[in-house]
């Protein structure tokens, strides 16, 4: 009885670890950021590997990874948050969020800032329009 149960046990651990597919890579990182100033709420677009503005935010991505569509879903990325001053147009050297965001559960992980929140939606292939300045 002890061996059948270790032997259930092992092929249900073997059954649980193949049933983890990898995440796939995408270019692009689609995130919403809320300006708590004017209220609005506003959809961008950053590549991985490049940066983006929201308000006085530069956001960089570094990755950004979605499971496949018929794997439970889980979209991250990792991203890097820095504060730039809005006079001097200097970034500040130390980010404000370092981390990765995940879609699926956008409070746990991502960006609170006294005047920006952001968070991200998804990772896709390409982007509408390059994530400009938006205010």
């Amino acid at each position: 009885m002890t061996m059948r149960r270790g032997l259930m046990t092992a092929l249900l651990g073997l059954f649980f670890m193949a049933g983890q597919a990898r995440a796939d890579s995408y270019p692009v990182a689609e995130f919403s950021g809320l300006d708590k100033i004017s209220t609005r709420i506003s959809i961008f677009d950053v590549k991985v590997g490049e940066s983006g503005r929201f308000g006085a935010l530069k956001v960089v991505v570094r990755a950004c990874d979605m499971t496949p569509p018929e794997e439970k879903p889980q979209t991250s990325a990792y991203v890097e948050i820095y504060q730039v001053n809005e006079q001097t147009k200097e970034v500040d050297q130390q980010p404000i969020f370092s981390g990765w965001m995940f879609a699926e559960s956008p409070g746990l992980n991502g960006l609170e800032h006294p005047v920006y929140d952001i968070w991200l939606n998804t990772c896709k292939t390409g982007s509408g329009p390059t994530s400009g300045d938006k205010r």
